[in-house]
């Protein structure tokens, strides 16, 4: 009986099977990222934990490997993370409110500076354009705050995300001994030893995202608060703050708390020390490039900077702020998950027989 010839050649045939595997994954994506957006609420905290529980992951086990009972050093932790989060909260809120009004006159000076030397026509006095962007940001603000809130304050909601989140992490961390068998549990039977090793690994990169970047946050912010205070640069300590802050943001914020920090300078101090101000800007985001992050996240997943500025663009028209500083420990766990997917592939493979 003669074989039948296929319909398609076998190009066509690969390339229809890896579309409709393409197709499938974005569908489920898709449906992943709506039930987080309609389920925020509920999203958010445990998200929220889960970075909690990555940060404060070593002191735990620190606690716990001198026989300190479990739920007590989750307790101890969680207190540890109330006590420095509030503090250092504290501290950068009150750093830029005592500051504010003077990093907001620089700029505005800033801004005058570049119409009157520029001759920019059509422009009268910077401070109509001040109190412009004013009202429209308050128009926007009470229009979003309609929408948004539907009712709940916002304080009431911060509030409440921070208590569920702050439950949420004691829990993860009291009960981290037990993920392991839970995953054994719920995965497909033969499947329970690569479940485990892709949420080990997706841990781990969120684990080591969390703690590095806030310990280069840390560093850069110090570096970049001497340095101005070196120049005498108004308001340094609210412009470390801001850099502290903005750290979390990958290049993004970086970028934007440095160019601040330049432009208050030039309005203040003039053009030289706007010069040098830039100098220290590039001189710390060298010292990150170079030496911090190589050292300190040497054993996270690295991303490629296009990758980190299109998950920030998603995580941003996602879920606003939130998203963006959610989405480069999101994107450093799924690439340890495909990362373990592809090495159990290629080590299920290297273990067939050739000719089989």
């Amino acid at each position: 009986m003669p074989t039948r010839k296929p319909l398609l050649p076998d190009v066509a045939r690969r390339t229809a099977a890896w579309c409709g595997v393409l197709l499938l994954v974005a569908g489920v994506a898709a449906v992943a990222i709506w039930l987080c957006v309609a389920l925020k609420t509920a999203v958010t905290p445990v998200l929220l934990a889960l970075l909690g529980t990555a940060l404060l992951g070593p002191v735990h086990r620190w606690l716990t490997a001198r026989k300190v009972n479990r739920s007590v050093a989750a307790g101890l932790t969680c207190a540890l993370l109330v006590a420095v989060g509030g503090g250092a909260g504290y501290i950068v809120v009150t750093a830029l409110v005592d500051t504010g009004d003077q990093i907001v006159a620089s700029l505005k000076d800033t801004a005058q500076w570049v119409v009157d030397h520029f001759e920019i026509e059509g422009v009268a006095n910077v401070d109509d354009l001040a109190d412009n962007a004013k009202g429209l940001i308050e128009k926007f603000g009470a229009s979003a705050a309609g929408g948004l809130l539907t009712g709940i304050s916002l304080i009431g909601s911060l509030v409440t995300t921070g208590v569920l989140a702050l439950l949420l992490t004691f829990f993860f961390l009291r009960d981290s001994d037990r993920a392991v068998s839970l995953a054994h549990t719920i995965a497909p039977r033969g499947t329970g030893d690569l479940v485990e090793a892709m949420g080990r690994r997706a841990f781990e990169a969120v684990e080591g995202f969390m703690r590095g970047t806030t310990f280069i946050a840390l560093i850069d912010a110090l570096c970049i608060t001497v340095g101005l205070l070196i120049l005498r640069v108004p308001g340094a300590v609210g412009l470390g703050a801001l850099v502290f802050v903005g750290a979390y943001i990958p290049y993004l914020g970086a970028f934007i708390s440095g160019a601040v920090a330049v432009l208050v300078a030039l309005a203040d101090r003039g053009f030289v020390i706007a010069l040098w101000a830039v100098g220290v800007v590039l001189a710390v985001q060298v010292l990150e490039g170079h030496v911090l992050q190589p050292v300190i996240q040497s054993r996270t997943v690295q991303m490629h900077p296009a990758m980190i500025m299109i998950a920030l663009t998603a995580g941003a028209s996602v879920a606003g702020l939130m998203g963006m500083l959610l989405a480069v420990p999101v994107c450093a766990a799924a690439f340890g998950v495909i990362g373990e997917l592809r090495k159990g592939y290629e080590a299920e493979h290297d273990g067939v027989p050739e000719g089989s």
